[in-house]
């Protein structure tokens, strides 16, 4: 069973829908006990950084998800999923979950903010060659696939070996992680057709193996 976090803001049908139609059993995570009874967790991206971590704190979810990460159990952190995995964020300079080493920066300016639409992704090959997680993240996904963003804010980890994949936007940028059994996407495989939906299989196939 994957545990999909519900911090209460946004429709987190789409990541629910996405993920049974590529043969997960889901369960809607709104409190520490069904995060502690699950096999994977999902922690999606809709909303701001600020609210999103004191959602999380009231609830106590932040430290199942802390527990998640140690345990070793499958994490995927999808947009602001993926950036509060990291130690700050810019928006509101708010403390992350401090899971990775790292921050989610602004998107430069003179850009359209936020970046909105499909765009491109390009493995880190750094990192593919090194990390298995990458290998298993990207399988039966060609370099140069288009994926749905939308987002004003990017991360950027210290160790760069993390980094799966990177997409252009004025510059470029880190837009998938991969570090053992947690993974993250800056766009949102929910919304990106065909290729999102490989990637999420390839999650759930992670968790089943």
């Amino acid at each position: 069973m994957i545990a999909i976090i519900d911090y209460g803001a946004g429709n987190l049908r789409s990541i629910r829908t996405a993920l049974e139609r590529v043969g997960a059993t889901v369960a809607m995570a709104v409190e520490p006990g069904i995060v502690a009874a699950a096999s994977a967790v999902v922690l999606p991206g809709v909303g701001a950084a600020g609210p999103t971590m004191r959602r999380l704190q009231e609830t106590g979810l932040d430290d199942a998800l802390r527990q998640v990460f140690h345990s070793g159990k499958p994490f995927l952190g999808i947009c602001l999923g993926l950036q509060l995995l990291f130690q700050q964020h810019e928006e509101g300079d708010v403390p992350g979950l401090g899971l990775l080493a790292g921050s989610a920066r602004r998107l430069p300016a003179g850009l359209k903010i936020p970046h909105m639409g499909w765009n491109q992704i390009e493995p880190w090959y750094s990192s593919w060659n090194e990390a298995g997680a990458a290998q298993s993240m990207f399988a039966d996904i060609p370099p140069g696939s288009y994926v749905y963003f939308v987002h004003s804010f990017y991360v950027d980890p210290v160790d760069p070996t993390v980094i799966a994949a990177r997409t252009t936007y004025g510059i470029p940028f880190c837009s998938a992680i991969a570090s053992g059994q947690v993974w993250g996407t800056q766009f949102h495989p929910e919304k990106s057709g065909e290729v999102g939906l490989r990637l999420l299989r390839n999650f759930v196939r992670f968790c089943k193996s």
